[in-house]
């Protein structure tokens, strides 16, 4: 979606199924139509066709030729791997962010973090993981750097369902929402250092919270 313009029906149908996935409403392993879609979200084929297209480059749906499409497995392993990546990019986006971010985005920054807190205060796991996505694309657009943008855009939706798959048996909700806010915090008042330390904060924690989860048997039913 272009920044200022008003969200397409693609990108309102990524919107819906993406969350639809991340929350487990549509779960892994689970075979989906474009018609039962389309008639769900009430919004024509060719958007949620391209919205599919979006989500298997990210990783979170498998198109199967003459069959339709199906929600990815989840890999537990895998998200290490993915951790690896996220570390390094996300350092240099709170990097970039914290030198180059405008004064609105500023604000905009300091008022997320408040919400962040306020979502921790009262275990409001939905209203985190969506001021979380939020949060994704605000570093993105501050660090005004389309390559990492671009690498950065491919874990988000699988590194937040996994986060909302495990949460509840191993992830101190709370502390999460407090290191995600001290980032948006320090972004916000253009603390670069403390940015940077921020954001090792947050890894460091995501990937204790992962390694946890590998000794936790998956719950989907």
């Amino acid at each position: 979606m272009v920044a200022g313009l008003p969200p397409s029906l693609t990108d309102k149908a990524y919107a819906e199924l993406e969350e639809r996935i991340v929350t487990l409403e549509l779960k892994p392993g689970q075979v989906l139509s474009e018609n039962a879609l389309a008639a769900s979200l009430g919004i024509g084929r060719t958007p949620i066709r391209e919205a599919l297209q979006r989500l298997a480059r990210e990783g979170l749906i498998v198109i199967l030729p003459r069959r339709g499409v199906m929600v990815s497995e989840i890999n537990v392993r895998s998200q290490l791997e993915l951790l690896r990546v996220r570390r390094e990019l996300e350092r240099l986006m709170a990097k970039l962010a914290s030198k180059r971010a405008s004064a609105d985005e500023r604000t905009l920054f300091v008022n997320l973090a408040e919400e962040m807190r306020d979502c921790a205060d009262r275990s409001d796991d939905v209203g985190f993981m969506r001021l979380d996505r939020d949060m994704n694309l605000m570093v993105s657009r501050a660090c005004r750097n389309e390559y990492a943008q671009r690498a950065m855009g491919l874990t988000h939706g699988l590194s937040r369902r996994f986060w909302y798959m495990h949460y509840k048996e191993v992830l101190d909700l709370p502390r999460c929402a407090t290191l995600h806010a001290t980032l948006a915090q320090a972004i916000g008042e253009g603390e670069t250092e403390g940015a940077m330390q921020a954001s090792d904060n947050l890894l460091d924690y995501i990937e204790s919270f992962t390694r946890a989860a590998l000794d936790v048997p998956l719950n989907i039913a």
